[in-house]
């Protein structure tokens, strides 16, 4: 949530559409076969896993569980079962099965933020001590609190995601820092009449709440920690969130920002930078992706620029890609990297499962280095796996790896609380227009909102 997770908005090129194609296929087939045996009242041969998870990315995961069913040699059968595209959708109908005690939910694949409330309801299984040891090893510590809740592990991260800083190199050959520096640096972009958009997610929807999550985070506070207590009334969190929320002000009110900000979500500050009229951009890696990918999928490059940076109607033989870099976050605090706040996609297994131990072991096939890899590479989702930021292939597909490694080696997480939902609600509610906050005034309002949600006491705007 609050990203656009399982990857890329743009599709591949011609030859990652033919494996898809092909894999597709693969997956409308076993899904058919396993159907057929599921519906026979006197059904023979090994135990059925299904595999639930989002749409996006549906190609890749079925590639995976075509692969560790033939891994499982004849022991088991994962089938792939699709879950709607939004977030909510997901957590709804899973939810809804879950409460109804439905046997055929073996694997899900959960929003991170979901975690603590999924478990809280007894719909998922705390991994195995054995299990939980093998899934630690090698995973980044980041993705794997993702996935942890009251010191117990409750799934096993298979995706990643995080947000780096974006920018025209011709527009700012020093990226900035922190900031303060970037809006300084746009309000004199816009001086001079040249592109100067600060691109981040403004619209009152979970990108807001991630924004504020980070920029909190990033200046020593917390919303509510893990045992439900709220912290954002009190200090140091409660100065912490003015100073966000003061930022966030400032960079939605300044003269140099997107009049659009207050709707703007990833794909709208994506199109921005690719139409030029934006010279940073906050959001996840999937823009690299985009901007070199050929139309209709993607921006082809981004439009032509003149010799100042401005968007040109005519083939000046430059465009934006020429000019395109990235950084790390700005930090809130000079000299104190920033936190940001990681998405993705875990692995749990149902509490319904009539083969939990199965399931266990098909969870740990699904997230393997190959099939990580090839989620990173075929549908623009990082890996959970260290070991892979320095592979070379996925070096080559993701040139900005290594800021994006430290984005998640410094990443904060969201409230880990049964009431995240509610609370994101809040949040997004609060803070948005961005450029009508009143720092003081709305972290008091969060605060008691915040409470109310921890309490299920009916709020919610």
């Amino acid at each position: 949530m609050g990203q656009p997770r399982g990857g890329r908005a743009h599709g591949p090129d011609r030859t990652r559409a033919g494996r898809r194609r092909t894999w597709a296929a693969a997956g409308a087939a076993l899904l058919s076969s396993a159907a057929i045996a599921g519906c026979s009242s006197g059904a023979v041969g090994p135990p059925v896993l299904n595999f639930y998870t989002p749409a996006d990315g549906a190609t890749q995961y079925g590639q995976a569980a075509a692969d560790c069913t033939t891994q499982a040699n004849g022991r088991y059968t994962i089938v792939p079962q699709t879950l709607p595209k939004g977030a909510d959708d997901q957590r709804l109908q899973l939810a809804r099965r879950l409460v109804a005690g439905d046997t055929a939910v073996d694997i899900m694949g959960i929003d991170v933020t979901w975690t603590a409330e999924f478990a809280t309801a007894g719909w998922i299984t705390q991994l195995p001590e054995d299990v939980a040891a093998q899934v630690t090893q090698g995973t980044l510590p980041g993705p794997l609190e993702t996935a942890t809740f009251k010191g117990a592990l409750w799934a096993a991260p298979l995706n990643t995601n995080t947000q780096i800083l974006w920018y025209r190199k011709d527009l700012a050959p020093t990226p900035p820092k922190t900031w303060d520096e970037m809006i300084s640096m746009s309000e004199a972009l816009a001086q001079k009449g040249l592109p100067s958009y600060i691109e981040v997610q403004g619209a009152q929807y979970e990108g807001l709440s991630v924004w504020f999550n980070t920029m909190i985070n990033s200046a020593g506070g917390q919303i509510v920690d893990e045992n439900g207590t709220v912290l954002i009334g009190q200090e140091p969190s409660r100065g912490a969130a003015e100073k966000a929320a003061t930022i966030m002000q400032r960079v939605a009110a300044s003269p140099a920002s997107d009049p659009s900000l207050s709707v703007a979500k990833e794909n709208d500050g994506r199109l921005a930078m690719e139409a030029g009229t934006a010279a940073f951009q906050i959001n996840y890696p999937f823009v690299y992706a985009s901007i070199n990918t050929p139309p209709p999928d993607g921006g082809g490059g981004g439009t032509f620029i003149d010799d100042q940076g401005k968007p040109a109607a005519k083939d000046t033989g430059k465009k934006v890609i020429d000019e395109f870099a990235w950084a790390p976050y700005p930090s809130v605090t000079p000299g104190t990297p920033a936190k940001p706040t990681i998405g993705g996609l875990n692995l749990a297994v149902s509490t319904t499962s009539l083969h939990p131990d199965l399931a266990f072991e098909a969870v740990q096939c699904l997230r393997s280095r190959e099939n990580q890899l090839r989620n990173a590479t075929d549908a623009g989702v990082p890996p959970t796996l260290e070991a892979l930021y320095s592979d070379p292939s996925f070096q080559q597909e993701y040139p900005a790896w290594q800021a994006i490694k430290e984005s998640l080696d410094d990443a904060s997480v969201r409230p880990k609380t049964p009431a995240y939902q509610s609370i994101s609600i809040v949040l997004s509610d609060l803070l948005n227009p961005p450029a009508q906050i009143n720092p003081q005034a709305v972290v008091g309002e969060m605060a008691d909102q915040v409470v109310r949600a921890e309490n299920s006491e009916g709020l919610v705007p």
